[in-house]
């Protein structure tokens, strides 16, 4: 149930857009094709089980964990619902 001026549905709305956007931004960041047998960042060897766990893989855990702490974290704040995002 929507609150205010807002129609029925809204929130689940604003729900859907959300999760939409994080399913997006995921199928980005997936690589297509054959994997890497070497790390692209340091040239370790990565493990066949990674190769077949993770498609298109091209760095080996160490650096794939290093990029992911690097990257920004999404904080899963809605900028669709946010009073200040209509306001601007």
């Amino acid at each position: 149930m929507a609150g205010g001026w807002s129609r029925d549905g809204a929130v689940q709305d604003q729900i859907d857009a959300s999760v939409q956007d994080a399913v997006k931004r995921a199928r980005s960041r997936l690589h297509d094709g054959e994997g890497s047998t070497h790390c692209e960042a340091c040239e370790t060897l990565i493990p066949e089980a990674r190769r077949k766990a993770v498609p298109g893989v091209r760095l080996c855990v160490s650096c794939q964990s290093a990029l992911e702490k690097k990257q920004t974290a999404f904080t899963g704040f809605n900028r669709r619902g946010s009073k200040d995002s209509q306001l601007k």
